[in-house]
């Protein structure tokens, strides 16, 4: 997909997903479904795109301008909304003040 093709999209990293599954297995995201449930249907619904994991957002990550903290899926995510000159929904602090990405709160 080019950049254009997001428009009126919802697009999910896998590393978005991945997070998700970690909170969900360890106690700290309560999910209606179990997770694997919960992913079927979520990837079903219109407008949303799962965004894959490119390596080159893996290298991206560990390039980023300015400073940014160390967690690695949040660099990540950052690298591709990046390099898709997205806007990033979070309610992260630490991504919100980094003004080298295009937020959204």
């Amino acid at each position: 997909m080019t950049v254009g093709e997001y428009q009126n999209t919802l697009v999910v990293s896998t590393i978005s997903v991945w997070e998700i599954a970690v909170k969900s297995s360890i106690g700290k995201l309560s999910l209606p479904l179990a997770v694997d449930e919960w992913f079927a249907l979520a990837k079903t619904r219109p407008g949303i795109v799962i965004e894959p994991l490119d390596p080159l957002d893996t290298i991206a990550s560990t390039q980023l301008p300015g400073e940014f903290h160390k967690d690695p899926a949040d660099r990540m995510i950052v690298a591709i909304a990046r390099r898709r000159d997205m806007e990033l929904v979070t309610a992260d602090h630490k991504i919100l003040n980094y003004s080298y990405v295009k937020t959204v709160s």
